[in-house]
């Protein structure tokens, strides 16, 4: 259903409800679990990463999907992060069963330069428009596919995704370029074991 507000308040929101959502996120991180290199070793888990650094707040007017220059992207740091992932996991042999990520070109790009080609896939994807919550049709993709992760016993998931996918699937999330360690509880909900961050 449209939203009855007008752009302008749509705006105001959307940035109040990330900034609330940052600040949650920084609040939890002196929980992190220093424990996560030991999950993703034991397998059962998807390690949810938020994409590296791209400035700014949301999409331009106008973005398009499949159109880099439309979108907002990685900027230099953000490559950086990137790459920093993918000599973490290389430099312990972690080697993800697959690579998936949000369609969006910030999401590819950080999971290119960490794990070469992933696989996109648009559950993922922010959402976008007057919409500030994950799609029902795309969290009830995203939790399947997270239990059959967490019945995998000898490997692990990476996922690639936005701070509002992350909230809306785990109740948390993560600076730009960490990532949740999650997996499902006995009850079939998504619940989140650590936080990594591997690019300071």
């Amino acid at each position: 259903m449209p939203s009855s507000l007008p752009p302008e308040s749509r705006v105001a929101r959307r940035a109040v409800l990330g900034a609330g959502l940052a600040l949650a996120s920084l609040r939890s991180w002196a929980a992190q679990d220093p424990d996560a290199e030991a999950l993703l070793r034991k397998g059962g888990v998807v390690a949810a990463f938020r994409h590296a650094l791209a400035p700014g707040t949301f999409d331009p007017p106008g973005f398009r999907l499949g159109d880099c220059s439309t979108q907002r992207n990685l900027n230099d740091e953000g490559r950086a992060q990137a790459r920093r992932i993918g000599e973490w996991f290389k430099e312990r042999q972690l080697q993800p069963a697959k690579v998936l990520s949000s369609p969006w070109c910030r999401c590819v790009d950080t999971a290119t330069l960490a794990f070469d080609s992933p696989q996109v896939w648009p559950a993922l994807g922010s959402p976008y428009g007057a919409r500030e919550t994950t799609g029902a049709a795309h969290l009830r993709e995203l939790r399947a596919a997270l239990s059959i992760a967490s019945a995998r016993s000898n490997g692990f998931e990476v996922w690639f995704t936005h701070m509002f996918v992350q909230s809306d699937l785990a109740n948390d999330s993560t600076r730009s370029g960490d990532a949740l360690i999650v997996r499902v509880d006995r009850g079939a909900q998504p619940r989140v074991l650590a936080k990594l961050s591997v690019t300071g």
